[in-house]
């Protein structure tokens, strides 16, 4: 809780919060402290030296300080005015000012703005070019030594905030620089390329490469020019002073803001839910630029909410409908496309049945889509036949948590997950999927002693870094669950007043533990019973604990007894509704949450209220305006039993927006050979993906960029995106597309802005009650359920749990043999997943050149002792056979993968992982069950180069450190306090 205290700066009471940053404080009272190295989100570096103040007499650097009742602090004095210029001469000796013709003169340049406001007449120390090359290595950004202050900003970001280790500045060498792993090129480094060293730059030393001659009048002359006009400036300068070149600099800067938009939207990858600015000039996206106020991100990025923003712009965009005519697309107009399709479905519904038409919305859409889709499902066309991704990778997970606990998303936030004890990955590259998560895993663990365990049988970078690694063998983790929490039981580590106020089940639950002891464990998982014990004791004694898992558990044939065995073992050790704890299911889709949330499931209406419940069909019904009757009270198919319908001939018709069903669908050869089946298909995207290939009708939709709408993150947390750019060519937003063609059915809804969509449902579903545009204005958000007051619920299970008695269900399990394993003919299991460049099927992320730089096709990864066995080398290639397919690839050897285990992402298409899949499903929920797919390899008499550059960040060696080593810098002999003046200025 907040304490008020009164501090006096400059003989003025100021009144505020105590034991906040002085910085942050004086800037709430229009105050600005002159300060270039503090940030708000990485605190005091104290290498800039320019924000030096008095403090009861005593020299302070400002940005060191935090308020407290009483504070007396003097910036006007003669002393701490001499020591901030001091500090601001010093800096300019390394940095080359060239305001009016640098990109980053844009209102946002700290170096810049700290200047005017300082008032500077003449630079001190002259500035002499460093002995270092620019390094214009990474295709996303470049480091200019020649600009570079010597702040750490961006060291504390990579360090810290981000923790890769990449970044450091040896301030002992004669001409210091930033140095990526010791000294490489960016490129050939470590480097991840998330970006999180140039947003926080306060000059043009790291910028992206997308600003370059960009962003001013001037800046798009060759250097050939920029420079003779630089020379001359300072000569200028040098007879009258900088003031009038400031000035000059100041007018480049406002008159260049007309040009350059700013608007906020939220990412349109991964589940993590990253906001950010958009910087455009026309369809130029210059930059994203995080800022401290993003709710689940702060000022981090990923290499592809940072970078990969190319297909927005690319060729290859859908900007007119399509109709297939005599075999081939044709364009139409909108009214020609959506006349056709409103005809043909309503003749399929009419001749064949409202269950002979399904729809797939899209992860990808917006919460508004998401409900416009499944209200055009059920109240137009009368089938519960809605469906979107999450059930190709989440919905065990929820259904884990809906048999345990009663909601299917996030027990809390990240900040829970920060502020753990103890987090456990389970089945998650983290690193990879949800870089943004990963890296506060990974501060918490370095700045706070958090400790990590990961179950995996892969050794990715999360592995690495645990302080316990456990190497199950596949589909075998509900065992080591369940043994965990016999544990927990048979050694007094169960939280039992927890148990006793809160669960049901208990002694029944107990007893169905009986045959998971230990050494049945260790005989099926393959963990050494030790290190099974070493887990158990450190979570068991841990005050608090968040469990991550992902599609390393849900896509098995068993994946909803898994994920409610990791539930059950957070409900055994009370690791529920308290700060630092809960099950979190790692969604991967940018709203794969929300389009689950407002209603794309086969089985529940927006808010997950029961499509069979008669009372939630009542309601909704009203809320829509129709008679109870007209909605079905019978579940509808899946996207995965779709496609099996259409293969047999029950599913007429589908409408799939957004999603590449034919690429993600488990056995690919099934899924095309289903959508050749079909009378009619409307495909809705971006892009003529392989989906769209087998369509009747394609219609072109716009990405978030496009258009405003909602996101639900995988926190539960929802959030405005506002639209940056005009749709391009004649693409239009998904929301308006389904709304016209509603009103083709015979449904004018009139929907003039997603603002109404959202509150008609929050009118409708207790789960959003709350929920309204004004209220997630700017950087606000709100995480479900939200009350009609708008009283949102960060943290779950606070005061109980959803379900008729509160409490929650310890629910019983039973160990059940994998669909599909490894046998004397086929005896290699067939790990797949993501990579950090790309996402899914790469229609996004495979329009960027500097996405294939790093990661140039697919490859399939084996383990040293496979590769000393078979003499298997980089480059190799090698004969992957399932028993559906056999596709030939080439071989990458990696400690990331053991024995008989291969990995293979899961992004390149052709030929692809999905063509040796097959078709085995949890029974539960109908998720394929990719990850049980067993295989032989051949060695082929083929080699290539590395499939893998050797520049990709994996061959990199991190150089792990605490952060700015200032103190060397003050120890280094040609250091000398302000105002005292420099002997060497450009190396400190």
């Amino acid at each position: 809780m907040n304490r008020p205290c009164t501090i006096k700066f400059d003989d003025k009471e100021l009144t505020g919060n105590a034991d906040e940053p002085l910085i942050d404080f004086l800037e709430s009272h229009g105050i600005s402290l002159p300060s270039v190295c503090y940030h708000p989100s990485l605190g005091a570096i104290e290498t800039c030296d320019t924000c030096w103040v008095e403090v009861n007499g005593e020299m302070k650097r400002g940005c060191t300080l935090r308020t407290e009742e009483g504070l007396n602090i003097s910036s006007r004095s003669t002393q701490a005015t001499a020591a901030r210029h001091e500090g601001m001469d010093r800096l300019l000796a390394k940095h080359e000012l060239y305001c009016t013709v640098c990109e980053n003169n844009n209102g946002d340049c700290r170096v810049h703005n700290t200047l005017v406001e300082m008032d500077i007449p003449i630079q001190r120390y002259e500035f002499q070019p460093k002995p270092h090359p620019k390094d214009t290595s990474s295709p996303f950004y470049t480091y200019d030594p020649d600009q570079c202050i010597l702040c750490g900003q961006c060291v504390e970001a990579c360090q810290n905030v981000e923790v890769n280790e990449t970044l450091s500045i040896d301030y002992a060498s004669e001409n210091p620089r930033v140095l990526w792993d010791g000294g490489k090129e960016i490129n050939d480094s470590s480097c991840v390329h998330c970006g999180h060293c140039v947003t926080v730059c306060p000059c043009n030393a790291l910028q992206e490469n997308s600003m370059y001659g960009q962003t001013g009048p001037l800046t798009a002359l060759p250097w050939s020019l920029k420079r003779p006009m630089i020379e001359v400036v300072k000569e200028i300068e040098n007879t009258t002073s900088a003031k009038p070149i400031t000035g000059i600099s100041e007018l480049d800067a406002a008159w260049r803001q007309p040009g350059i938009k700013r608007t906020k939207t939220v990412c349109t990858y991964c589940g993590v839910g990253c906001s950010f600015e958009m910087w455009t000039q026309d369809r130029k996206i210059l930059k994203v630029q995080p800022t401290p106020e993003a709710p689940a991100n702060g000022i981090s990025t990923c290499i592809k909410g940072k970078f990969a923003w190319d297909f927005v712009n690319s060729k290859k965009r859908l900007t007119t409908p399509l109709i297939r005519e005599n075999g081939r697309f044709r364009e139409a107009s909108w009214d020609e496309a959506l006349d056709l399709v409103a005809r043909r479905l309503m003749d399929v519904r009419d001749t064949h049945g409202p269950q002979s038409i399904g729809f797939i919305g899209s992860s990808k859409a917006s919460n508004e889509e998401a409900y416009l889709t499944q209200k055009i499902a059920r109240l137009i066309i009368g089938t519960n036949s809605v469906d979107n991704s999450s059930r190709y990778c989440q919905n065990p997970a929820t259904k884990g948590l809906f048999r345990t606990v009663g909601y299917g998303g996030d027990a809390g936030t990240i900040k829970d997950i920060e502020q753990a004890e103890v987090v456990v990955l389970v089945g998650s590259n983290t690193a990879e999927n949800h870089p943004v998560i990963a890296s506060r895993i990974k501060s918490s663990q370095k700045l706070h002693g958090q400790k990590l365990v990961v179950f995996d049988p892969r050794k990715h970078e999360m592995a690495e870094r645990a302080n316990i690694f456990l190497r199950p063998n596949a589909s075998t983790d509900l065992i080591w669950a369940s043994a965990l929490s016999r544990y927990m039981f048979d050694n007094d580590l169960a939280d039992y007043e927890f148990l006793e106020r809160w669960v049901n089940n208990v002694d029944e639950y107990r007893e169905s533990l009986a045959p998971f002891t230990l050494d049945f464990a260790e005989q099926k998982t393959g963990i050494p019973k030790q290190q099974l014990v070493e887990a158990a004791e450190l979570i068991g004694r841990a005050k608090s604990v968040c469990l991550l898992w992902a599609m390393g558990i849900t896509q098995h044939s068993h994946g909803s007894d898994t994920s409610t065995a990791l539930s059950n073992l957070l409900l055994v050790t009370g690791n529920y509704g308290k700060p630092g704890t809960g099950g979190y299911p790692m969604r991967g889709h940018n709203n794969v949450q929300g389009a689950s949330d407002f209603g794309c499931l086969r089985n529940m209406y927006p808010g997950y209220e029961k499509v069979t419940d008669e009372d939630a069909r009542r309601r909704w019904a009203k809320g829509w305006g129709v008679d109870p009757s007209q909605l079905s009270l019978n579940e509808g198919w899946g996207n995965f039993l779709m496609v099996q319908a259409a293969s047999e001939d029950e599913l007429k018709a589908m409408y799939i927006i957004g999603e590449e069903t034919a690429f993600s669908d488990a056995n690919t050869h099934n899924v095309h050979s289903a959508f050749e089946s079909l009378d009619f298909m409307v495909v809705q995207d971006l892009f003529l993906s392989r989906t769209a290939e087998f369509a009747d009708v394609v219609l072109p939709a716009c990405p978030s960029v496009e258009k405003e709408g909602t996101f639900v993150n995988t926190e539960r947390r929802i959030q405005r995106f506002y639209q940056v750019l005009e749709p391009l060519g004649d693409s239009r937003p998904d929301w308006r597309i389904l709304t016209d063609l509603a009103a083709r059915m015979g449904h004018d809804w009139g929907y003039t802005h997603p603002s109404e969509i959202m509150a008609e449902c929050a009118a409708i579903s207790p789960l959003f009650a709350g929920v309204s545009y004004e209220r997630l204005e700017g950087w606000k958000s709100l995480l479900w359920p939200v009350a009609e007051d708008g009283t949102d619920t960060p943290l779950l299970y606070t005061d109980g749990f959803p379900t008729e008695d509160g409490k929650a269900n310890l629910f019983v399990l039973e160990w059940q043999e994998p669909a599909e394993a490894a046998d004397d003919e086929y005896d290699f299991m067939l790990d797949n997943g993501r990579l950090l460049e790309h996402f899914q099927g790469s229609n996004q992320t495979g329009r960027s050149q500097g996405i294939w730089d790093q990661v140039p096709g697919s490859f399939v990864e084996v383990s040293p002792e496979l590769a000393a066995e078979r003499n298997i080398q980089d480059g190799t290639w090698v004969r992957i056979t399932s028993r559906r397919d056999s596709h030939e690839f080439p071989a990458l050897v990696t400690d990331r993968v053991a024995g008989k285990t291969l990995y293979l992402p899961i992004h390149f298409g052709k030929p692809g992982v999905n063509g040796l899949t097959g078709e085995h499903t949890d029974p539960v929920v109908h998720t394929p069950a990719y990850k049980e797919t067993a295989v032989k390899l051949e060695v082929l008499d083929k080699r290539t180069e590395p499939p893998l550059p050797s520049t990709n960040y994996r061959f990199g060696k991190r150089t792990p450190n605490a952060g700015v080593a200032v103190e060397v810098k003050w120890a280094n002999e040609d250091y000398t306090l302000p105002p005292a003046q420099q002997t060497n200025p450009r190396k400190m």
